[in-house]
């Protein structure tokens, strides 16, 4: 016999993995021959502007925030050169 979850009520269906909660929203991602990280974000009280289109990223707006995973300053350097993005504009990339 089956042990009860202690996760997930008896009877009640398996949900699908949510991949993007699941790994933080990060994702991996090639452009010109580099490397990048990629984050979408929720957005919170401020406001961007977006490399792409050279326009705003309104405060509380969803985008994505990426940087580069090689920098010749290292890891550090090039999480604090990150860069936030149009959601769209990243993807037309």
């Amino acid at each position: 016999s089956a042990r009860p979850s202690r996760r997930r009520p008896w009877g009640e269906p398996h949900r699908e993995l949510d991949l993007d909660r699941a790994t933080g929203g990060r994702s991996s991602a090639t452009r010109r021959g580099e490397s990048w990280t990629v984050q979408k974000v929720r957005g919170n009280d401020k406001t961007y502007r977006c490399p792409g289109c050279q326009q705003e990223i309104a405060a509380g707006t969803p985008h994505v925030v990426a940087w580069a995973d090689d920098s010749l300053f290292g890891a550090e350097a090039a999480l604090a050169a990150r860069r936030h993005w149009h959601t769209a504009c990243w993807d037309r990339g």
